[in-house]
């Protein structure tokens, strides 16, 4: 391994967890939505029952011990510390694999993933740019595109010739750029949220049931889900004081996301009934995550970067089709659910189009097997050896 690659272990002092039921304790609350259901935001209910839970049940330490129970590593790149885990699989025929998450998520959110892959795969988990324990850009340009050379240049330094590339939700774009710059090794991308479908949703096909359910998930969501993205992509720094300041106001910021999600969540927190594995430990270990690290501002400039109208690669010239395969899997519970049609126009070169039977927004998390074998189906032509 390379001596610009150093070994990482996440520590958390006593203080930052003591300040954190300070601050738990001393929440201000709004009164109750004058609405009987979300279309006002996180419900009270909801909040207070995670509040609760946070306060007195949840084990702070989870954290910690989760993420230094594998492998972890820091390494430079581009002037930005970017932190990783990597587990190499046993299986001397494994294929390397490097997964991205999105926002709200963090590498939280594939640790459950990780035992179903590592029969297959050497495992390449990175944290975004800003998000968890990478550290911060200091300038801008960290768009998806620069993200996804960072990426090639990991695994580049880890002695990866040969490799394939995952995302979904944030790192479906990094996994898309990554597909579309195409660096030397990468021999298959695989994601589980359509991107290019938000650029130009009316030249999508929309003749069948299917399609025309898609489009309008998507005018739902674009009329009605997305007030975090705008926000996000045009005033990160005006809604990261909240983040940073109150945890209950980062934790209804993370939980207000998509339809499917968010019930999964009030379910797990009022009634005490997970969704899969959404648990109220997993989700609290992943908003814990955030807190302790202190990145919901610089998570949300992420958004600046990659969307916002005054991105620095705003206006710039598309990337080209990937030239790779593409693998693509439609989860039920997702913002939209793709049809094969949609993946076949945005993919040229799509060989494997998987439509699961559970599963969300969050389909490493939240079914961990189902996401292992969708996987395993769509790089099985890259690695016949290990995944036939």
């Amino acid at each position: 391994m390379s001596e610009q690659i150093r070994p990482f272990t996440v520590q958390v002092s006593k203080d930052a967890l003591d300040d954190l039921q300070r601050r738990l304790a001393a929440t201000r609350w709004p009164t109750r939505e004058i609405v009987g259901d979300r279309s006002q935001g996180v419900q009270l209910a909801t909040l207070q029952a995670l509040r609760q839970y946070w306060a007195t049940e949840y084990d702070g330490g989870r954290v910690e011990a989760r993420l230094n129970a594998l492998p972890q590593f820091v390494t430079e790149i581009d002037g930005v510390d970017i932190h990783f885990v990597h587990v190499r699989s046993e299986n001397e025929h494994a294929l390397p694999l490097i997964m991205t998450h999105g926002w709200p998520g963090s590498v939280i959110e594939m640790l459950d993933a990780v035992g179903p892959l590592t029969g297959s795969f050497h495992l390449v988990l990175p944290s975004l740019p800003g998000y968890g324990f990478s550290a911060e850009p200091a300038e801008v340009g960290w768009d998806l595109a620069r993200t996804a050379r960072a990426w090639a240049e990991l695994m580049r330094r880890l002695g990866y010739t040969r490799y394939v590339a995952q995302g979904g939700d944030v790192g479906a774009g990094v996994t898309d750029a990554m597909g579309r710059i195409g660096p030397d090794g990468l021999i298959g991308i695989h994601t589980n949220l359509l991107v290019p479908a938000l650029n130009d949703p009316a030249a999508l096909p929309n003749s069948t049931d299917e399609e025309k359910a898609a489009l309008a998930a998507i005018k739902t969501f674009q009329t009605s889900g997305n007030g975090y993205f705008v926000e996000m992509a045009t005033r990160p720094q005006t809604i990261g004081y909240a983040l940073l300041d109150s945890p209950v106001a980062l934790a209804a910021w993370m939980i207000d996301h998509d339809t499917d999600a968010y019930y999964k969540i009030a379910r797990a927190f009022v009634d005490g009934e997970p969704s899969g594995n959404l648990t109220r430990d997993h989700i609290l270990d992943n908003i814990t995550a955030y807190w302790l690290t202190g990145t919901g501002a610089s998570a949300a400039r992420s958004y600046w970067e990659a969307y916002g109208p005054d991105a620095p690669g705003a206006g710039a010239q598309p990337l080209p089709d990937p030239r790779v395969p593409v693998g693509f899997s439609a989860f039920p519970g997702e913002i939209w659910r793709t049809p094969r049609s949609w993946a076949e126009k945005a993919y040229p070169t799509l060989n494997y189009y998987g439509a699961a039977e559970r599963g969300g927004h969050f389909a490493a998390w939240e079914e961990p097997e189902l996401f292992a074998a969708e996987l395993r189906a769509a790089f099985r032509t890259a690695a016949p050896s290990t995944l036939g």
